[in-house]
């Protein structure tokens, strides 16, 4: 990786770290992280015995599990930077994201039109500007949807260093 490309994906972890400490204490709580599904799940009106609701919370325990990996409670970013890699990525993060993109989902067909879509991101704290224009840069055929495929990949590259134009609008 070159030095631009390696730059380019501390910042992006950085920011991905910032947007998962809800209370902006510098360290990521379990608290912090899970209250991300609560925030969904409220923005959505699904109830608790929703089963999507049930896989989501499910994912999200899983997932911080996996990156507190000492069991203190706490991730600091050097600890989040040193955990996330893209092997992580696909086998832990994606279900968890993945999850919570069911969620908003609304009719379940696999895709969030712009409302759905700025509501989860909005959800996952960031500003609901941000997340109609990376709405914008993600449908890149204009047809008013972006698939669930579609936005977790577009994730996965902006952490990574590839082009994402979706994450350089939301972040």
């Amino acid at each position: 990786m070159d030095r631009a490309t390696a730059t380019s994906a501390i910042s992006a972890t950085g920011r991905v770290f910032a947007m998962m400490d809800a209370d902006g204490d510098g360290v990521v709580s379990a608290h912090d992280y899970l209250s991300r599904i609560d925030r969904t799940v409220h923005a959505t009106g699904r109830t608790e015995g929703d089963p999507l609701v049930v896989t989501a919370r499910a994912e999200g325990r899983q997932a911080w599990g996996a990156m507190d990996s000492n069991g203190d409670g706490t991730l600091t970013f050097d600890e989040y930077d040193a955990w996330v890699d893209a092997d992580k990525f696909d086998n832990i993060c994606r279900s968890a994201l993945g999850s919570l993109f069911d969620l908003a989902d609304a009719d379940g067909d696999g895709a969030l039109d712009k409302a759905e879509f700025t509501m989860l991101r909005t959800a996952l704290n960031n500003s609901p500007g941000n997340a109609a224009a990376a709405f914008d840069a993600l449908d890149a055929d204009g047809d008013g949807w972006v698939g669930r495929d579609a936005y977790l990949a577009a994730i996965r590259a902006y952490i990574f260093g590839d082009s994402s134009p979706m994450g350089e609008a939301l972040y």
